[in-house]
């Protein structure tokens, strides 16, 4: 069965940036099996309700400012696929977990900049996908655990976001150091998922060291996505580190896999 993924998405420049970090999704993408297709769900899209897309094909959002003129010149045109969409639907009608189709819109840079490094090609049906951080994280937890059963089709749940995600921490002159907050936070974390320990993990920003900080309740929506990952791999309860890396001082490049 094909795991879940839990991929920090980092800034903007990894687009058009060749660094550890790229490398290490490029070189994933090729080592994976090919799944069938992918279910995203990005921070940077963000209802009430939770929000399913039903694309033919999608365009490419840019949802971000002042970055060099490369990156809004890339295109990254997956198709979606109907089929799936609707067997969604039937899991989430079962287990109770209310739902919206969206027609509309396209991926945003938390969705794409992901998808293009692990396949470049755009050649992957893709079913786009919102998070919710007002939810409690049991909910997004079980929104996730609906989903587990496509991994047996070779369906590829992927939650992109950021495990330390504070902007107002980050210092864009990067000098190498890493600060030792974001280390004890991520060694926290790293520690309690091995362990798959859910009733700790659901508590993380009153357990963890320096979770207000790695995790400010201004910008919980990009860690929340690791629930919705994990909760797809309830089945196999097994979690491993792929990838850490930071930039800027703490902004972790974090990918877990599930199952």
């Amino acid at each position: 069965m094909i795991p879940s993924l839990f991929v920090a998405h980092g800034s903007p420049l990894l687009a058009i940036e060749n660094n550890e970090y790229t490398k290490f999704l490029t070189q994933l993408g090729q080592n994976m099996p090919r799944p069938k297709a992918v279910i995203l769900f990005s921070a940077h899209w963000e209802s009430n309700v939770q929000k399913v897309s039903d694309v033919d094909q999608y365009s490419t959002i840019y949802d971000f400012g002042g970055f060099d003129e490369a990156l809004y010149k890339i295109q990254y045109p997956a198709h979606g696929n109907q089929q799936i969409a609707k067997e969604i639907e039937g899991l989430f009608t079962e287990s109770g977990v209310p739902f919206e189709f969206d027609t509309q819109r396209g991926l945003d840079h938390g969705a794409w900049i992901v998808l293009r490094l692990l396949y470049p090609n755009a050649d992957i049906p893709v079913i786009s996908m919102s998070v919710n951080s007002r939810l409690t994280p049991e909910e997004q937890y079980k929104i996730g655990k609906t989903l587990s059963a496509l991994r047996a089709q070779d369906i590829l749940v992927i939650a992109s976001g950021g495990t330390v995600h504070n902007l107002r921490a980050v210092k864009w002159n990067d000098n190498g150091q890493v600060d030792q907050w974001a280390l004890e936070f991520e060694d926290w974390l790293a520690y309690h998922l091995e362990k798959w320990d859910l009733t700790t993990l659901f508590k993380y920003d009153s357990l963890a060291p320096n979770a207000e900080i790695a995790v400010p309740p201004y910008g919980s929506e990009h860690f929340i996505p690791i629930f919705y990952a994990m909760g797809a791999a309830d089945d196999s309860r097994n979690a491993t580190l792929l990838h850490r890396s930071f930039r800027y001082g703490n902004l972790s490049h974090s990918v877990w896999q599930f199952g």
